[in-house]
């Protein structure tokens, strides 16, 4: 029969209460034990003297029968000076999960990008520094319809004063061609 000497727990829902105890292997958590030898109140202070609570001498009985001590309880054990626990180590357990290396190989990626973007920009800005500026080219086609549409633009407003004046002149030709083409029928 293999012994184990662990926590089994107690309490109501989210205010854990544990009891150290030795038990068949084979038994739940929860379950059937050969003896109960201390407590554990994960909700009282670390400092405080009541958070744990074992009976050395009846630990010490089981301890020398072949019973192991889970993880948490050699904690206990070692913290009172009954066994030696050694230190484990866990190098990866420190390490970041592949989706947020994912994300920040992303993410550099992305700063590199916007690096050189801007990298690029100043270069641009400076060439445009560097090389003298291009003389402006006079644009005529551009210039000139401006300089129609100024004149159209006053000569519509001047012309409601001046319409009556030139209308006068334009329609005596027009009547005398006629007068003219009739003359030179006959």
């Amino acid at each position: 029969m293999s012994l184990k000497i662990r926590l089994a727990r107690a309490g109501a829902k989210k205010r854990p209460f544990y009891r150290i105890v030795v038990a068949d292997s084979r038994c739940p958590r929860d379950g059937r034990y050969i003896e109960k030898i201390g407590t554990f109140n994960p909700l009282l202070p670390r400092d405080s003297a009541e958070r744990v609570n074992f009976d050395e001498d009846r630990a010490k009985h089981w301890l020398s029968h072949g019973a192991l001590p889970t993880d948490r309880v050699l904690r206990f054990f070692d913290a009172a000076g009954l066994m030696k626990r050694e230190a484990r180590n866990n190098p990866d357990k420190g390490k970041p999960g592949k989706k947020r290396i994912e994300r920040e190989e992303a993410k550099a990626a992305a700063e590199v990008e916007k690096a050189k973007a801007a990298e690029e920009a100043k270069k641009a800005a400076a060439e445009a520094a560097a090389a003298p500026p291009p003389e402006p080219e006079p644009e005529p086609a551009a210039e000139e319809p401006a300089a129609e549409e100024a004149p159209a633009e006053a000569s519509a407003e001047e012309a409601p004063a001046e319409a009556p004046a030139e209308e006068a002149p334009a329609e005596a030709p027009a009547e005398e061609a006629p007068a003219a083409e009739a003359e030179k029928a006959e």
